[in-house]
């Protein structure tokens, strides 16, 4: 029977998992990077800003962020997962011992020549009982119900890995992010300040000119709202800047005001230009991390309707057990005090009230639930990715015109400005140049 049994163990019964495979679109409908331009590796793209400080943080937070340590925690936990269910593959074995003393029930006698109901009630026998050996089970996968298990368990631990690394990519992005923001805020310092400057001299030169009689008091009240409003301005960007730094500090997993010395100092705006090396479509399947996530979850699924199918049929048992067991300790290890056993069993749930199937079906509905997340995944990387493409295109155009706007505004301060002092012009010109030239800024 058991030869029977090894023979019959290389089925298993549910669904095998295939992988899915979407309808993609050829290619993208956005504009692609242009041909020849210089590529950056994925797996460090941040390095392509050429600023040591980012690539510094980066580094720390992937040490120490809370995030991965969480992510990492769970892989932990799927590869334990994974070991409980492939143990259900071997055999289990006990050793049991016990030592026991017990007296059995006693019975009536009576005297010679006793009268009925003149019966004295008696004690039994002390009696002792020593055992020790081991008991061994090894369920037969005849239908495959662990090994589905350890399937599932493996998807599992495949999801979890790729939840780490999509934590990963999230983690440098968010650091990147934040650092260009911070960059940026104190660029915007910077102007907001030398705007600020300018405007309060344009301010001075206005109260002269009041005091000599040439303009109005309208002229001055305009020109101080101006530079009460630029400087209103200031004191939010600078407390923007302080809680981007907040941030930095906690992704890197320290307390909010850990790196403030150490990035409070203004630097250049790190700027990369490199063509992403975009690929098609279909490679997204490859490289994304939530997309693979999302298939491993599928698989992991469609295991489970195995496991829960494998319960419909009869489940089969080697069991054994040998050992010693005498009534006196000085006798406890001889020959005759030994016994064992050996031999299959079977057991068969034949009626549970639909509970099984019921289980099969909601298996097979996590699985379409399962489908339907990786669909959408899918159409959410193909959204980010034509929503980059095109807003990236578009902010080079955006980008060039403001630079033309910039200086064109800077002459038209200077002009308004000289105009004005020569009294050829009024004092409203002078407002909204330098209005234009502090927002294209």
């Amino acid at each position: 029977m058991i030869p029977l049994l090894a023979a019959l163990s290389g089925c298993m019964v549910g669904p095998n998992f295939q992988k899915p495979r979407p309808e993609l679109p050829p290619a993208w409908a956005g504009p692609s990077p242009a041909p020849g331009a210089q590529e950056i590796e994925l797996s460090s793209w941040w390095t392509s800003f050429n600023d040591p400080i980012l690539t510094r943080l980066v580094r720390r937070a992937v040490e120490s962020n809370l995030d991965l340590r969480l992510a990492q925690a769970r892989i932990r936990q799927a590869r334990a997962a994974r070991g409980i269910a492939a143990g259900g593959l071997g055999p289990a074995v006990d050793v049991p011992g016990s030592i026991r003393r017990s007296r059995s029930p006693g019975g009536e006698s009576r005297a010679a020549g006793a009268l009925p109901g003149d019966a004295a009630q008696t004690k039994g026998p002390i009696t002792n009982s020593f055992q020790v050996g081991f008991d061994a089970a090894w369920e037969i996968d005849v239908f495959g119900g662990v090994r589905r298990e350890v399937e599932a368990a493996g998807a599992d631990l495949q999801s979890a890995v790729e939840g780490y690394r999509g934590a990963l990519v999230t983690l440098a992005a968010e650091v990147a992010r934040n650092y260009v923001e911070l960059r940026s805020l104190q660029e915007r310092v910077a102007i907001a300040g030398q705007n600020l400057q300018a405007q309060k001299h344009t301010a001075k030169l206005t109260r002269q000119r009041f005091e000599g009689g040439f303009v109005s008091g309208l002229d001055v009240a305009n020109a101080d709202a101006q530079v009460a409003t630029t400087a209103s301005q200031i004191p939010l960007l600078e407390s923007s800047m302080q809680q981007t730094i907040y941030r930095l500090s906690v992704l890197l997993g320290l307390g909010p005001a850990a790196l403030v010395q150490e990035l409070s100092a203004p630097m250049e705006i790190p700027l990369s230009s490199p063509s992403v090396p975009l690929g098609i479509p279909s490679d997204l399947l490859r490289r994304r991390p939530d997309i693979r996530q999302a298939e491993a979850d599928i698989h992991g699924a469609t295991a489970r309707i195995g496991v829960a199918t494998s319960d419909l049929f009869p489940r089969f048992n080697i069991l054994g057990s040998a050992g010693y067991q005498a009534a006196q300790f000085g006798s406890w290890f001889e020959t005759v005090s030994r016994f064992w056993s050996i031999g299959p069993s079977v057991s068969w749930r034949v009626f549970d009230s639909g509970r099984i199937r019921s289980n099969i079906e909601q298996q097979r509905a996590l699985e379409e639930q399962a489908l339907i997340s990786y669909r959408q995944t899918i159409l959410a990387a193909l959204e980010e990715v034509e929503n980059a493409l095109i807003a990236s295109a578009k902010e080079e155009e955006h980008r060039s015109a403001l630079v033309q706007a910039v200086a064109a505004n800077r002459k038209a301060v200077a002009l308004a400005t000289r105009l004005y002092t020569e009294g050829q012009t009024d004092f409203l010109n002078v407002l909204q140049a330098q209005r234009s030239l502090y927002l294209t800024e």
